[in-house]
């Protein structure tokens, strides 16, 4: 049984992230916990000091209890109905993030809604939240769109990097019971004829993990026709590391983010050391 932490933003109900939550307890059994935060002042920001580290946001008292009390109810009825085992955290509004960051080192992942996750704090930085909170996360996260279907495909985005191999291992470990979906390993690169790097290592590992694996390369320019690829694989889920030093993650940085996320509407899969 895994356990599963959903964080919800106070004024919104995540309805397609429960919704995912909900068809992996029908998979398997989970323990899902619900973190009902309050708004946040991105303003101050994080603090990210030279030696390393965070200091949480302070919050914005701008939602209601009657709202936060309302997505609560909403929340253990549909557990009950859905036959989830659940939990309900409240976080107080002085140290909300730094709770949310705590709760991610004891669970095994963590569930954001991709595009409603306090959505209306920044007009100017509108995924600025949710890249932070993904960011600190002490386990892995999976960021998921108001409205996208149940993955009937699994792509792995590899580009020889430490953190894409980490990231591909904990999704294996973390959801064996994807073993049996069409899965692609694709190596993005801008150069021709590129080899993909320690290519045996990479498929020896994969290969234990997934029972119909194709090992696809996306050449020329991948920030130009990644998005174009991807259209073509039915029902994907994404599985990438996350702000790595690299020719894939600096695609993502700008398509992915906006175009994987808003204009795709799939799941992405995301850990980092």
């Amino acid at each position: 049984m895994k356990k599963i932490l959903l964080a919800f933003d106070g004024a919104h109900f995540a309805k397609g992230a429960f919704e995912f939550a909900s068809r992996l307890n029908e998979i398997q059994p989970i323990l899902l916990t619900g973190a009902f935060l309050p708004r946040v002042d991105l303003s101050a920001s994080w603090s990210y000091s030279p030696g390393g580290g965070t200091a949480f946001i302070p919050t914005l008292e701008a939602y209601t209890a009657e709202q936060i009390a309302q997505n609560v109810k909403t929340f253990e009825q549909e557990c009950i109905k859905r036959h989830i085992e659940y939990r309900v955290h409240k976080h107080p509004y002085d140290a909300a993030m730094y709770e949310l960051k705590k709760e991610t080192r004891f669970t095994d992942l963590l569930i954001l809604d991709s595009g409603k996750f306090f959505e209306d704090i920044s007009m100017e930085l509108p995924n600025e939240y949710l890249r932070m909170a993904v960011h600190d996360a002490e386990c892995p996260s999976l960021l998921i769109p108001e409205e996208s279907a149940f993955p009937e495909s699994i792509v792995l985005a590899y580009d020889g990097s430490e953190n894409a191999a980490f990231a591909i291992k904990s999704f294996c470990y973390l959801f064996p019971e994807f073993s049996n979906k069409k899965t692609i390993l694709v190596y993005a690169t801008s150069k021709k004829k590129a080899a993909i790097p320690d290519l045996s290592s990479i498929e020896e590992l994969v290969t234990r993990h997934f029972t119909d694996l194709t090992i696809h390369t996306l050449e020329a320019t991948p920030a130009k026709y990644f998005d174009t690829w991807l259209t073509a694989v039915d029902a994907p889920l994404l599985v990438c590391g996350s702000f790595a030093r690299s020719e894939l993650s600096q695609l993502f940085k700008k398509s992915f983010v906006a175009g994987i996320l808003n204009e795709h509407k799939i799941p992405v899969f995301t850990a980092h050391r």
